[in-house]
């Protein structure tokens, strides 16, 4: 069977990280959405996705096709489900679609002449931005125990101080020494050639993915995920850092989500508690208001090629578009559009030709290459979020 992942209604709600990406390929836990997918499905997934995304997100589509909703994540229970599908079913959970089982075209899917399959079991949804570490402890759970089901561990070095040692697995060439692990309220999960440095405290759970590094001294509670080739450093608090970030100095992130290439500058912190203990809000892109989060700890939400100078200021919930730059002194608002340079004391435009310069040396630096398809992307943003930049 042909498996494709759509966005959905919720694409909106988790800008600014669905901008350089389908829903599907956000992660939380240790995996991406679409990864855990295919773990459960054993399959190859493409997506339906928006149409400048679809050159380095392409869509296979074959005669008969199963379509998923990307916000919601796999479960034995669900993937069951949707593996006995037949034509013309479809899979609700209330008013919204999870899966249906298709011979037409997406164009052509009309949902109210489908048989409808009320799917009343429980089920993570990630449906706003807040949720990627608000429920990051649970998928965790979930992929660890996806991902190491019948297998051991590689050797755990005796330098170590473990709590709870059968809740934690390091895959091939996984390093960890000298450190303080404790799995005890959730695992710890490190992928393969991840290194945890000399003299860290870590506190599960905890996802250091492939080829990611703790350096030394760093203090980190869960449950927080750090993605691959991602650089991490000192204090740390239930956050989801998505591949190729770094966060590699001293300073505190908490309750927050760093898309992929960002850069966090020395001594740069985050608040993710208000003075008056009140519930936080947060810039939503599909009301363009700010939404009652509902949560009385939330941080920073910053997308993809962002970066901040040294000991920059964050105030509690605060949302950081793609390809910004940081770096006054002071707080900068709490909703910086993409495409901005500046901070406390005001922001010019950050142009596409001086954000690519930056943006393809940074890639270099990880063997990655800064292409055409990337360009295209970055330049569709730049376009359709001149609205929120005033300068």
């Amino acid at each position: 069977m042909n498996y494709i992942l759509f966005d959905g209604p919720v694409r909106d709600a988790l800008l600014p990280f669905t901008y350089t990406r389908p829903v599907a390929d956000i992660r939380i836990g240790i995996l991406t959405i679409r990864e855990k997918w295919e773990k459960y499905l054993g399959n190859t997934i493409t997506t339906i996705t928006e149409d400048y995304l679809s050159e380095k997100y392409p869509l296979v589509e074959l005669e008969e096709n199963v379509l998923l909703n990307a916000s919601f994540l796999p479960n034995p229970t669900l993937v069951k489900q949707i593996q006995s599908l037949k034509e013309n079913e479809a899979i609700f959970q209330g008013e919204e679609v999870i899966a249906f089982y298709t011979k037409e075209s997406q164009e052509e899917v009309d949902l109210a002449q489908y048989t409808a399959i009320e799917y009343e079991a429980a089920t993570l949804r990630v449906e706003h931005t807040w949720d990627i570490f608000e429920k990051n402890g649970e998928a965790m759970q979930a992929d660890f125990d996806l991902l190491t089901k019948g297998r051991k561990s590689a050797p755990i070095s005796k330098t170590n101080n473990l709590i709870s040692a059968e809740n934690i697995f390091l895959e091939e060439g996984a390093e960890v020494e000298y450190s303080m692990l404790n799995a005890t309220n959730g695992p710890i999960y490190l992928g393969k050639n991840a290194k945890i440095l000399e003299g860290n405290l870590i506190r599960g759970g905890f996802a250091l993915c492939e080829n990611a590094v703790v350096k030394m001294g760093a203090k980190i509670y869960g449950p927080t995920t750090v993605g691959p080739h991602g650089k991490v450093c000192g204090e740390i608090n239930n956050s989801v850092i998505f591949g190729y970030s770094s966060k590699g100095h001293d300073g505190y992130l908490g309750n927050s989500v760093l898309g992929e290439w960002c850069n966090i500058g020395a001594d740069s912190n985050n608040s993710n508690l208000k003075n008056n203990y009140d519930k936080v809000r947060l810039w939503d892109y599909k009301t363009e208001s700010f939404a009652r989060t509902g949560l009385q700890f939330c941080g920073l939400m910053m997308g993809d090629h962002s970066k901040t100078a040294i000991n920059t200021m964050f105030n509690t919930g605060t949302v950081i578009g793609v390809n910004c730059n940081i770096y006054t002194p002071g707080f900068p608002r709490n909703f910086v559009p993409s495409f901005s340079w500046g901070g406390a004391t005001g922001f010019t435009a950050y142009l596409p030709k001086k954000a690519f310069e930056a943006a393809r040396v940074m890639m270099a630096r990880r063997g990655v290459e800064f292409d055409a398809k990337e360009a295209a992307i970055l330049n569709h943003v730049f376009e359709v979020t001149k609205k929120y930049r005033k300068y």
